[in-house]
């Protein structure tokens, strides 16, 4: 796993051992990052269900201003502290807690752009939309991206919108935007 583009780049990060954490592919991350090119610059990035925090990485690397990278692992959690380490990165916060605890606590924070990558098939997608709507977490103009199995299907929640899906192998990205 490397950092494709950016201030970062070639960088390798390391991965949580196991199976139990399933990083984005790069073929994947570059084609998320195509579609969010222009919305990445000065961005606050929120990164829940982080693994080894390669997405909120990217988007550092690429000119993001800062990232919230939320994970309850403690393996994982110390894969993301040695990443930061390793890459040199001041603008990163690691938070050690499960998601659904820091939605409810940081409920004044805004971001520009969400990325939402939890285990497959577990319903924590949808879960995780309907935690970031009341308070409204997405600045207007924000883009949440969530990575799902191919099969899964995601609640209507608003007040958010899909805007663009990709299907990548068993993979499904979902680009959602605020409707108002």
């Amino acid at each position: 796993m490397r950092i494709i583009s950016g201030d970062y780049r070639g960088h390798r990060i390391k991965a949580v051992p196991g199976v139990g954490t399933r990083p984005t592919a790069d073929k994947i991350k570059g084609a998320i990052f195509n579609v969010l090119r222009e919305k990445i610059e000065n961005s606050r990035v929120l990164d829940l269900f982080s693994g080894t925090g390669n997405l909120a990485f990217e988007a550092l690397s690429r000119g993001a201003k800062e990232a919230v990278l939320v994970e309850k692992s403690r393996i994982a959690q110390e894969v993301i502290r040695e990443n930061i380490e390793h890459l040199g990165i001041e603008n990163a916060k690691l938070m050690t807690m499960d998601a659904f605890e820091y939605l409810k606590q940081s409920q004044e924070d805004e971001f520009d752009l969400v990325f939402i990558d939890p285990p497959y098939h577990q319903g924590l997608a949808g879960k995780s939309l309907n935690h970031l709507v009341n308070p409204c977490r997405l600045s207007a103009l924000g883009v949440i991206i969530v990575e799902t199995a191919k099969d899964e299907i995601l609640p209507e929640v608003e007040p958010f919108e899909v805007r663009k899906t990709g299907e990548y192998g068993d993979t499904k990205i979902w680009y959602i935007q605020r409707i108002d």
